[in-house]
């Protein structure tokens, strides 16, 4: 009986433990974000070349015949041959959707990528971009793009080692038997400025106009012209990323208390520092590889999500998992179609100059708000 009585005990204390983190206002983040991303993915189908009422492509979206075959889900997420369908389902659920899906994975990872940034770095200010990690997977980009053409089908993948590496880089200009949050910062800044200068030098030599387009296009960030071929690329990635982080949720609650506080407490900083940051990497590498350099996301998501649930990892990870997708479906609902709203144009501009106008903005906003900027 006592036995039993302990494990009753332990197992309330461990589902206590659990929902304590699904406070209130984790709920509502939880709730509104998922409301975005229904509202504009829903909106994103309704529109396209070929014309159907509003009606007719959400009855495509929710099509039993469509949502309910296995097969179907096989050939997206598998690849294969896709099974016969009506026209309208395959134009909304092999054309429209996928974008929407590919702005949901790519949203998560950036936000999430943040988040780990600047736990790692204890400072506000930190990001994929900031550390040096776009500018790395741009530079591959445009080095692909106008040198090596001959590579452009392995695009992702360079994309993706280019952010890696240019990672390590900064780590090793910022040791110093160790690190420090400081140095890695200025050291993501110098990478960042230097690699950024080399893709401006790159454009001069670019002779074909397409090719300058398609660089712009990832440089800047777009979703234009994705599928599932890109939601089969970056599903995996991002579901180790984002298990990784969430697992990690304590090791950078830890972080945040301070070098010699987290030592104190049995951490081997300079390993748990370096390893958190690898899957921030990852994650950014995974959105990078599918959509472009798209900025300012893994800035300011975590800075919403943190002012509404507080500086708890294990609660910040979880609202950035949900307010990425939002922030970034909604960003590319106005990207597709901000141009026709404003001046009637069916031209569509890449999702990174949204957030971009976004981001700016709120980030002016803060600073305005917070007397003091930088460390967490």
């Amino acid at each position: 009986m006592a036995g039993e009585s302990v494990t009753d005990t332990s197992t309330t204390s461990r589902r206590e433990r659990w929902f304590s983190r699904f406070d209130g206002s984790l709920f509502t983040l939880i709730v509104g974000s998922l409301a975005v991303v229904i509202g504009g993915g829903l909106v994103q189908v309704s529109f396209g070349a070929f014309s159907m009422s509003i009606v007719e492509a959400w009855q495509a979206v929710f099509n039993p015949d469509v949502v309910l075959n296995i097969r179907a889900w096989e050939a997206w997420l598998l690849g294969g041959e896709i099974p016969e369908m009506n026209k309208r389902s395959l134009i909304v659920w092999n054309i429209r959707l996928p974008r929407v899906f590919v702005g949901m994975l790519v949203g998560m990872n950036l936000a999430v990528s943040g988040a780990i940034f600047q736990a790692v770095t204890r400072n506000e200010l930190a990001s994929p971009f900031i550390l040096g990690v776009s500018s790395g997977a741009g530079l591959m980009i445009l080095l692909t793009l106008v040198v090596f053409s001959g590579l452009a089908a392995f695009l992702p993948l360079i994309a993706s080692i280019g952010g890696a590496v240019a990672f390590l880089i900064v780590y090793a200009i910022a040791w110093k038997n160790g690190t420090s949050p400081v140095r890695l910062v200025l050291a993501g800044v110098i990478v960042g400025t230097a690699f950024g200068s080399l893709q401006t030098a790159l454009f001069f030599f670019a002779d074909d106009i397409g090719v300058v387009q398609s660089a712009i296009a990832w440089t800047t960030g777009s979703l234009t012209g994705t599928d599932w071929k890109q939601v089969r690329m970056a599903l995996p990635w991002t579901a180790v990323a984002m298990l990784l982080a969430l697992v990690s949720s304590r090791q950078l609650n830890v972080l945040l208390l301070g070098e010699r506080t987290a030592s104190s407490l049995g951490m081997s900083v300079e390993k748990v520092r370096f390893a958190l940051s690898g899957v921030a990497v990852l994650a950014a590498a995974a959105s990078i590889a599918v959509a472009g350099i798209v900025g300012f996301v893994g800035l300011i998501v975590p800075h919403m999500v943190r002012n509404v649930v507080g500086s708890d990892y294990k609660k910040l990870v979880v609202g950035c998992v949900f307010a990425g997708p939002a922030l970034m479906v909604a960003a590319d609902v106005g990207a597709r179609l901000g141009m026709a709203v404003i001046v009637g144009s069916d031209t569509q501009i890449p999702v990174g100059i949204v957030t971009g106008l976004v981001g700016g903005p709120y980030f002016l906003y803060l600073m305005r708000k917070q007397e003091q900027m930088g460390e967490i």
